[in-house]
């Protein structure tokens, strides 16, 4: 089976490229989806500011995914950059990993809203959707927490169901998230991608060397 990564804005460029050499490590198919990183958070900026239309904030947003999924690809030889899903398979054959470009296919699909609630995350949620596959959302924390993040009496939460996670204010996902993986029937995993080996562990189904994650339960 495949696994749909989504690998968080926030981890780029400083921890990307070692990721992807752990990443290339997998014995699991893998199809990634990147997230916006400072280019999107400085849109956002510049709509609280300037109060832009939700559409133009929606697509500029992603057309930033694709900016950073160029530069990533750029310095790691094993990822090749697909807009199709079709060419999921063709890249796997060739013993690479796909990282898809999701402007096009969003702009031609349109399936998600157009609001802030909207991420990397969702569109990675989605493409899971669209190919029966597993997620695993890569962060720059350990997964979700009860109580602020900041916090030094935050505790990591091992296991939530969407539906719990509905009433959270603020996590490490997107608002959409749960309700996706509500409407999908689909579960995720949360994972810090600062420590690829807990990354590449989890992948390769060694269970008893990453016990640090947040599994959300969609089905």
């Amino acid at each position: 089976m495949v696994t749909v990564v989504k690998i968080g804005g926030s981890l780029f460029p400083e921890y990307v490229n070692t990721l992807c050499d752990y990443l290339s490590k997998s014995k699991e198919k893998l199809v990634l989806v990147n997230g916006g990183g400072e280019l999107a958070n400085k849109l956002r900026e510049y709509d609280e500011k300037y109060n832009y239309s939700s559409d133009a904030n929606h697509w500029t947003a992603i057309k930033c995914m694709d900016i950073i999924g160029n530069l990533i690809a750029d310095k790691n030889n094993q990822i090749v950059l697909i807009n199709k899903l079709e060419d999921i398979s063709k890249v796997h054959k060739e013993g690479k990993i796909p990282l898809l470009l999701t402007y096009d296919l969003m702009k031609n699909e349109d399936p998600l809203e157009h609001s802030w609630n909207v991420t990397s995350d969702s569109i990675a949620c989605w493409v899971a959707s669209k190919i029966n596959a597993k997620l695993l959302i890569l962060s720059n924390v350990d997964g979700i927490y009860n109580g602020n993040i900041f916090s030094n009496n935050k505790k990591l939460i091992k296991n939530i169901s969407a539906n719990e996670l509905l009433f959270f204010e603020e996590t490490s996902v997107d608002k959409c998230l749960p309700k996706l993986l509500i409407k999908y029937h689909l579960d995720c995993y949360i994972i810090n991608g600062k420590y690829p080996d807990r990354v590449l562990s989890h992948l390769n189904r060694d269970y008893i060397k990453n016990n640090i994650y947040t599994y959300i339960g969609g089905k």
